[in-house]
């Protein structure tokens, strides 16, 4: 049993159950990357700023409110002397449109529901007594939106997906009887459609492993950092603030040498969790330490590990804020005894800033909840992702060796650490996802940021992916067959695009119809499962990001095959990135003497 905060101090005791702490401030940003604080209690309760129109039946008037604090049961307005004719009891019409990123995405549009008046009573820091207006909701939001939207959306994107599934089959039956004319793009096409309906079958048939009441094992949280002064404190916080015992979790951040605030920005972290009640026991669970000397990123996890007391350790980004139930989710495959890996779910915590984050969102969500969710369908998740991920210690220490020193066609491997570690794992156990296990991360927001992320993430998938390739035919032969399918089609995807969109229309002067069909209908396949999951106005940015691939991102790969050697992130200011900057401006300065180095 949870024991309240107040008992705790009484009796002097800790609890050995969950507790989250008070008061954390959990940050969002709403359009056009406006931050807004939310301080999150247990209640599930989101504090707001937004216009709310009333209207009394009993009088007949229209008053305009200002929204505070808005929960799925209850809206609570700042109190205003005209509101004195209002009594406790009285039913009155509410209408208020939702901000973005006020509540979770699906509750975003214009809201007619009816409340219930009472009034509360506040206490101020000075001791004065003021009262809040509040309106319990006649229905939950759950339920008006279940009624006047989300039964809707669920039913139109369902018949829809079923619908472009249909016609993508029928086209396929097109590719075979042309097949003899161009037996490479027609069986190319075959492939591709095989390959991305399954997944989505297969996805549909994912589960989240359910919560074992009586299951809580002891879990080590890494937090690897370098150069992250906005981002760690929140990291920090969502780390600590777990419904998980307080006795079965510690989190270990590892600073690889800062240049910036972070390593000051961590002992302010620290300084105010301890100043709380002592029932959170902070300076037994939170542990900080500085490297010597800047290792990587690898080289920090490794000591991470080599300081964690429990069996079960959680590697974290530095940027990435974790739900309050991420952890109990996170933690249950390994319920059986051969899981050695499991990722959790990560979603953008930036996602109204622009158009670049928008995209990011649609993306990320089918990236996780659609590609690993089917992987994950086999027992062979082939990357459990930085943000979120958890291992068994033992395995970690296993591989650390190999993990460290790892090369590439003789070149050093520094990044997609996450996918090499999964690797290993996937040898002897199997691997995971859990979708419940929430946490989100900060994307890039400038686009140039953005290709070099991308590119990053295809040189490391590259190299990964024909590692795995080594081995990965001993695991459940569909998902072997569906892995090597899966590693040819992006790998040919240029060499298709070009032919279809270039060489037909120039040398035989046809507009390739079904090709552009063929693309928009995955587009739509994309866009629509997630609005079917998420039931947000962001699902159109799904045929932004199909764009955008076959424009730019599809030609990375390319890129990538000859450039895989390279080390650098392009996404932060690591040792690698100074050297090539150094680098390229040394060359630069040889070529003209003239050049000041800034």
């Amino acid at each position: 049993m949870v024991k309240e905060k107040s008992n705790a101090k009484t009796t002097g005791r800790y609890t050995s159950e969950s507790t989250l702490l008070p008061n954390i401030p959990i940050l969002q940003r709403g359009e056009e990357g406006k931050i807004i604080q939310t301080n999150r209690l247990l209640k599930d309760s989101y504090s707001c700023d937004f216009n709310v129109i009333m209207k009394n039946k009993k009088v007949g008037s229209k008053m305009k409110m200002k929204a505070i604090e808005i929960s799925k049961k209850e809206l609570i307005v700042d109190f205003d002397s005209s509101m004195n004719s209002l009594k406790a009891g009285d039913v009155v019409n509410l209408r208020f449109k939702m901000p973005k990123g006020t509540m979770e995405e699906e509750y975003e549009s214009t809201v007619r529901i009816r409340g219930t008046v009472s009034w509360r009573e506040v206490k101020m820091p000075n001791d004065e007594i003021t009262w809040n207006l509040v309106f319990k909701f006649v229905q939950s939001l759950d339920s008006y939106f279940q009624r006047v939207k989300w039964r809707f959306i669920t039913t139109f994107t369902l018949a829809s997906l079923l619908l472009v599934s249909f016609f993508i089959v029928l086209m396929r039956f097109e590719s075979l009887v042309y097949f003899k004319f161009n037996k490479f793009i027609y069986f190319y096409s075959l492939i591709a459609a095989t390959f991305l309906l399954t997944r989505y079958i297969f996805g549909a048939f994912y589960r989240n492993v359910p919560i074992n009441s009586t299951y809580r094992p002891g879990v080590s949280i890494i937090i690897p950092v370098f150069n992250e002064e906005e981002w760690i404190k929140k990291t920090i916080y969502g780390c600590l603030n777990q419904n998980y015992p307080i006795d079965k979790l510690e989190v270990i951040v590892v600073d690889d040498q800062s240049t910036d605030l972070t390593v000051e920005n961590i002992w302010k972290a620290v300084e105010k969790l301890e100043s709380e009640d002592a029932i959170y026991r902070i300076k037994e669970r939170l542990h900080v330490y500085v490297m010597p000397k800047n290792g990587g990123k690898r080289k920090a996890l490794v000591d991470g590990v080599a300081m964690a007391k429990h069996d079960l350790v959680v590697f974290v980004d530095s940027d990435s804020i974790l739900k309050p139930n991420a952890i109990l989710n996170l933690v249950q495959p390994f319920q059986d005894p051969k899981m050695g890996g499991v990722a959790g779910r990560t979603d953008v915590e930036n996602k109204y800033t622009n158009s670049i984050t928008k995209l990011q969102v649609v993306r990320y969500y089918i990236a996780f909840r659609v590609m690993k969710a089917a992987e994950s369908y086999f027992d062979c998740v082939t990357c459990l992702s930085g943000p979120l991920s958890c291992y068994r210690k033992s395995l970690v220490i296993e591989n650390q060796e190999n993990w460290l020193n790892q090369t590439f066609l003789g070149q050093p491997a520094t990044f997609g650490d996450d996918r090499s570690m999964t690797n290993y794992i996937l040898q002897t156990h199997r691997t995971a996802y859990q979708d419940k296990a929430i946490c989100s991360t900060v994307v890039p927001d400038k686009f140039g940021v953005f290709l070099k992320q991308q590119m990053r993430w295809k040189r490391s998938w590259l190299r990964e992916s024909l590692r795995a390739g080594t081995f990965i035919w001993k695991k459940e032969v569909l998902m072997a067959l569906f892995f090597y399918v899966g590693l040819i089609v992006p790998i040919a995807a240029p060499v298709v695009v070009l032919y279809n969109l270039v060489y037909v229309p120039l040398f035989h002067g046809i507009v390739p119809t079904t090709f552009l069909m063929g693309l928009f209908l995955m587009a739509f396949m994309l866009s629509a499962t997630y609005l079917f999951f998420k039931k947000s106005s962001l699902w159109v940015f799904g045929f932004v990001f199909v764009l955008m691939y076959e424009a730019v991102l599809l030609w990375q790969m390319p890129v990538a095959w000859v450039t895989f050697w390279k080390s650098t992130w392009g996404t932060r200011d690591t040792p690698q990135d100074i050297e090539a900057r150094e680098k390229k401006l040394g060359k630069k300065q040889k070529k003209d003497p003239l050049t000041i180095k800034s």
